[in-house]
Parts: C-alpha cells; sequence; structure tokens
C-alpha cells in the first residue's frame, strides 16, 4: 500500500523552447509515475551519466518532465510488492532510472519493486549510495575477472583509476590481493590512488595514442572505464589468457584494435552491463560489497554534496575535475 507525502523537494528537467531546464521544485505523490513500492530517499549519488544527464548531452533523459538520478537508497514508505514491507531498506541502480524514469534527485521515489535490491545486513543508506553506481559497476568487473581465473596476486590495470568506478575498483582489487597498477590523467592524484592500493600509477598520455596491435604483456587483467584507444592498447598489452572488463566509454565509444589480442594471446573483453544485470549477480554484488570495503575505505573517496550542487557538478565530473564519488543527501 503506498503512503502519500504532502509535498517533497525534486530536481526537476524540464523542456523550454527546445532547451533543457534544471530547477529544484516542491512535488507531490501525484507526480511520481505508476509503480508499486514507493521510497522515501535518503541519499543518491553523482555519475558520469548524471553528469551527461543534467548537462543535456548525448539524449541520456529520454522525455520530459523527469527527475534525474541513476541511483538512490532509502527506505520502503509503500509497498503493493509482496517482496518488500514499509520500513525496510532498499538500494536501487540501473533500469533506466533517472533516464526513462524518474530517479533519485528527489526525496521521494516511486519505482517496481523487482528493480530493487534490499540492502545487505550492516550497510547502510549512506555507505550505499558512497559505493553507488560506481561502486556496483567495479564489483561487477571484479567478478568477471574473477570468474575468468584471473588470480590473486595477479597484475591488473585499472583505466581512469580517480574516478568513480576506478578509484573503487583499486580498492577492491587491492582488497582482495591483486597487484595493482592505476592508470590516470591527473598526477596530482598518485597519494590518493597508492592510498587506495594502487603499487604503480601510470600517465594516462601515454596510451591515448594509438599503438601496435600487440605490445609487450603487461598484465593478467584489467578494469577499463574509459573505451576508445585507450581500451585498444590495454588489450595489445593483456598477457596470454587474460581479460579485460568494460564498463566506460568517455574516452569514447569505438574501438580501434585488431583481432590480434584475442587470437595471438587467447585475450577476453568483457562486457561489464550494470544496467539490466539479472537479480542473483545483482545481489551477490552488494553483498560483496557491503563484506569487502569498509566506512573507512569508502570515506577516503567521498565527498557529500545537496541537490543544489548538482548543476554546477556535472561541468566538473565530465570535464574530469571530480575525484571519487559523490553521494547527494537529498534532504540538502
Amino acid at each position: 500500500m503506498s503512503m502519500s507525502k504532502s509535498g517533497f523537494r525534486a530536481l526537476v528537467a524540464r523542456e523550454k523552447g527546445g532547451q533543457q531546464t534544471l530547477a529544484l521544485e516542491t512535488l507531490t505523490d501525484a507526480d511520481l509515475p505508476a509503480a508499486d513500492v514507493t521510497v522515501d530517499v535518503e541519499y543518491s549519488s553523482f555519475n558520469y551519466k548524471d553528469g551527461l544527464a543534467l548537462a543535456g548531452r548525448n539524449r541520456i533523459l529520454r522525455h520530459y518532465p523527469i527527475i534525474p538520478g541513476i541511483d538512490f537508497a532509502g527506505t520502503v514508505a509503500g509497498s503493493e510488492n509482496p517482496r518488500f514491507r514499509p520500513g525496510e531498506r532498499v538500494v536501487l541502480t540501473g533500469f533506466g532510472v533517472g533516464e526513462n524514469w524518474s530517479g533519485g534527485f528527489a526525496e521521494r521515489a516511486r519505482v517496481k519493486g523487482e528493480w530493487l535490491v534490499k540492502l545487505p545486513e550492516g550497510l547502510d543508506c549512506r555507505r550505499a549510495m558512497a559505493i553507488g553506481t560506481a561502486g556496483f559497476t567495479a564489483m561487477l568487473a571484479v567478478m568477471a575477472l574473477e570468474r575468468h581465473g584471473i588470480a590473486k596476486g595477479g597484475n591488473v590495470l585499472v583505466t581512469g583509476a580517480a574516478g568513480g568506478v576506478g578509484s573503487i575498483a583499486v580498492r577492491l582489487l587491492s582488497r582482495l590481493g591483486y597487484q595493482v597498477t592505476a592508470l590516470t590523467g591527473r598526477a596530482t592524484e598518485r597519494a590518493f590512488l597508492e592510498g587506495q592500493g594502487a603499487i604503480a600509477i601510470l600517465e594516462r598520455a601515454a596510451y591515448q595514442a594509438p599503438g601496435k596491435p600487440l605490445q609487450a604483456e603487461r598484465w593478467q587483467g584489467a578494469v577499463d572505464t574509459v573505451g576508445g584507444t585507450i581500451l585498444a592498447n590495454v588489450l595489445a598489452a593483456t598477457a596470454y589468457g587474460g581479460a579485460v572488463a568494460a564498463c566506460g566509454l568517455a574516452g569514447g565509444a569505438d574501438l580501434p584494435t585488431s583481432v590480434f589480442p584475442f587470437i595471438l594471446r587467447g585475450a577476453a573483453l568483457l562486457g561489464i552491463d550494470s544496467v539490466q544485470c539479472p537479480p542473483a549477480p545483482r545481489e551477490e554484488a552488494w553483498r560483496r560489497l557491503a563484506r569487502e570495503l569498509t566506512a573507512a575505505d569508502l570515506a577516503a573517496v567521498t565527498e557529500e554534496i545537496g541537490l543544489g550542487d548538482l548543476p554546477a557538478r556535472a561541468e566538473a565530473i565530465l570535464a574530469g575535475r571530480v575525484r571519487g564519488r559523490s553521494v547527494v543527501d537529498v534532504r540538502k
């Protein structure tokens, strides 16, 4: 059963004169889409895709008006779904929420119960959003490398290492016993990345130019958050039988490579989809995140902001000026 709420704040995207506008508004439950679970949102987070959405790029927002925000965590306020009861804490990532369904940049959301995951024991809403879509994606990438057989103790590379997905991937892989090299375009983040567990730092500039289709074997596995030419160079330097888990395209959607890494070294390119990920691996990923990442781990990569800070944060994240994770307290 849904519960009414007399007015809640939301960041709303509308279209006016062919241009996207953003404004903090006061809405009611009648403004939310029809679905079977209503959630009082406590925290959301700010991801690269959110930056694209708020900047009006890449047609991330599919219709107007809409509340952006691709993830959130909060407490069930009302439910017509037998899996959820009022008072339970839940997290949502993916499924087009914040793109074609009103999302997490609001104090209340209404979504389909099948999209929700109950928060694992010991994980509160703020920590869940310090992890957010970025951390969830990082864990899916780590799990993919594990399934491929990349042994602990092996050399692994993380690209875009100072960003949201990258910084959590570095922490997770280091915590699990891998030897992590971090690739970044921000030399000033060396101390930060070493604090996350990276044993070596590489400059992104050396991997941005097209390289040979096969290069010296440097790592058994990699998590690539960038795509484009950087992913091509990462594949070219992947060791025999190794694998690259690819989950981003900040550096471009094209892949200017050859078949050589695949047919001469048996390398694998593992695609990571965090949007439509099925329930079983989704729940496993959240259980492992709750276990592997401590509050101290997350504090080192997290900055808290409010709803009013989001438009400016969009410019910063698209310019590559945001380190780690931005947690959004929707009540601020």
